[in-house]
């Protein structure tokens, strides 16, 4: 019996782009009840590939059949089949219609037993805070030591990958597999909040900050203020702003 109920939602601007590439949703899976999952995409040159993100996460979490209590490899597994399949299905895409799609890609899984699941492939992010403190965040740090020991890369050059097409990191990179990260938090409670964003918002906000808006704030109004603010801080140079928020509150007390 979980000692907090869920608040969750989703929001984006489109920024100072012409088009909005970003993709985010909140999911229920068709054989997992009580399991939840939250994917954020951010497309690149287009949304073609963040649209196939998120078709293929709802095809492969409707599938999902957890059983009594999945292990968390298993949780580990239902990300990366989703990642592996959209990366797959958009380099099939590419061959036949000639237009090279990418992605990025930060997928959560919240159970019912109080676990806290996510895994992630680019520049979009995960933060997990507790009362406002931040006690994890997705980053570059794991991929660039993985371009360094498995590539054999110098430290510099991998810490410039953004600048290179062949090392980036991204579902739909032709030229080299995505490299996942994984995180997990095994007992979430009361307090707990879980933000997904693409760089238009997180570019904008230490994490601190971050932290102190989605503590002091429901989802809606947290994203409301996160939103604006991106929108001053950016100078009218803003890029597409997206996120999912998922916050664990206490139960209202019985009458």
């Amino acid at each position: 019996m979980t000692s907090y109920k869920l608040e969750a939602g989703t929001a984006q601007h489109i920024g100072n782009r012409p088009q909005q590439n970003d993709r985010v949703a909140l999911m229920t899976g068709a054989r997992a009840p009580g399991y939840v999952l939250a994917v954020l995409s951010d497309g690149v040159a287009g949304a073609g590939g963040a649209d196939q993100v998120l078709h293929t996460a709802k095809q492969v979490f409707d599938e999902f059949k957890p059983g009594d209590r999945p292990t968390v490899e298993r949780l580990q597994q239902l990300l990366r089949d989703i990642v592996q399949e959209t990366h797959l299905i958009i380099n099939m895409n590419a061959v036949t219609t000639q237009v090279q799609a990418h992605a990025s890609f930060v997928g959560l899984v919240l159970t019912p037993h109080g676990e806290a699941v996510w895994a992630h492939v680019g520049d979009s992010r995960l933060y997990c805070f507790h009362e406002g403190k931040c006690l994890a965040r997705t980053s570059d740090a794991a991929y660039i030591e993985h371009l360094v020991s498995s590539d054999r890369l110098p430290p510099d050059a991998a810490k410039n990958h953004r600048k290179s097409k062949l090392l980036l990191n991204l579902l739909g990179n032709s030229r080299k597999e995505p490299y996942i990260t994984f995180g997990q938090r095994l007992d979430v409670a009361a307090g707990d909040v879980f933000l997904l964003c693409s760089d238009g918002l997180w570019h904008f906000f230490t994490d601190a900050e971050l932290g102190a808006v989605t503590a002091k704030s429901s989802p809606r109004q947290a994203s409301e203020m996160l939103i604006n603010k991106a929108g001053e801080r950016s100078q009218g140079k803003g890029g597409n702003c997206s996120m999912a928020i998922l916050k664990l509150v206490k139960p209202a007390q019985a009458a």
